[in-house]
């Protein structure tokens, strides 16, 4: 059976001389949870691991779109759609979405999206989909937006229309299983992206999501996913992987992936959580509509980073990056002095 290494992740600023440092990044492990299928996991030091593994989870990862992950990274959600479950309409012109970005302030990475992938979303026709998408990214290069804009999309012709008006970076909620051509593409123009876990359509992905074991059988899919993407010709130092929470899964599903998340170190890349304002969080916060469930989604960004979590995808910009210095400054033991 496969071993899977989870690294028990924690932060601060005093450690034990045998800990190691995840990924270059702000945490570090002494023990190591080995998990197989259909056996208990069991607990490891850090000096028993295999040294492939050790390698793999202790590598700095490479800049990716030109951000290092020396600390935390934020991607702002700007979806120019009519229907999105918790900004639909917001953003639906270039004026709008220009006023959108100019409120994210010190976003690194701004995730444009012209097709909402909410539970029981319909497919979108590409011309539709690049008419909303690619001048707004146009518009928001001319207005002097230098950050990171990233295409939030599963079709090869959306993807090329947004990467010749300045968009760096394609995120397929698909994996790259919905469109054959898109990788290649993203191969041919160099540019990195996110490969995402998703069981199902979005159209009918909630209506019924089994797993053997939803947190080994996303990991797989993800390993099998990048490694395809490697082969199509795209670096793994130009992949992110995201485990998709709410796609495809159920509470229970998104509870277990989230409390579990670091064991997604072992794929070699960087992570993105993209949890914010989801149904999950209005469940257990009690807040219906999507718009309050601003609390929820940083307490659940802040578990993130716990589990060195390089990226959070999030609607609220200003009070994650907030949130974000502060659990630095106090969590992690890096503030000013």
């Amino acid at each position: 059976m496969q071993p899977y290494f989870r690294p028990l992740l924690q932060s601060g600023p005093v450690r034990p001389r045998s800990a190691v440092t995840l990924a270059g990044g702000w945490t570090w492990f002494t023990d190591i949870e080995v998990l197989e299928r259909g056996r208990p996991s069991q607990v490891i030091p850090v000096s028993e691991l295999p040294a492939d593994v050790l390698t793999c989870l202790t590598r700095e990862r490479p800049a990716v779109a030109g951000l290092d992950f020396s600390q935390p990274r934020v991607m702002g959600i700007l979806n120019v759609t009519p229907d999105s479950f918790s900004d639909g309409g917001m953003h639906n012109s270039i004026a709008a979405a220009l006023a959108g970005a100019a409120q994210m302030t010190g976003v690194d990475i701004l995730d444009v999206g012209g097709e909402s992938t909410r539970p029981g979303a319909q497919v979108v026709p590409q011309t539709e989909e690049v008419q909303r998408t690619a001048p707004v990214i146009r518009a928001l290069r001319a207005a002097g937006h230098a950050m990171t804009i990233s295409i939030d999309t599963r079709k090869t012709s959306v993807a090329e229309a947004a990467l010749d008006a300045g968009a760096t970076l394609v995120n397929d909620v698909s994996g790259f299983t919905f469109d054959v051509d898109l990788a290649p593409l993203c191969a041919a123009r160099q540019v990195p992206v996110c490969v995402m876990h998703a069981q199902g359509d979005p159209a009918t992905m909630q209506e019924r999501p089994v797993y053997d074991d939803v947190l080994l059988d996303v990991y797989d899919f993800l390993a099998l996913q990048i490694d395809r993407l490697v082969q199509t010709g795209v670096p793994r130092d130009r992949i992110i992987a995201d485990p998709g929470i709410g796609f495809g899964k159920t509470l229970d599903h998104n509870l277990r992936l989230l409390s579990h998340l670091s064991l997604f170190h072992a794929l070699g890349v960087p992570i993105l959580l993209g949890a914010s304002r989801k149904k999950f969080i209005g469940t257990l916060g009690g807040a219906e509509e999507a718009r309050d469930r601003m609390p929820g989604s940083l307490a659940v960004a802040l578990a993130a980073l716990k589990h060195g979590t390089q990226i959070v995808r999030v609607h609220d910009v200003p009070q994650t990056l907030q949130a974000i210095a502060l659990w630095r400054a106090v969590v992690a033991g890096q503030g000013h002095g």
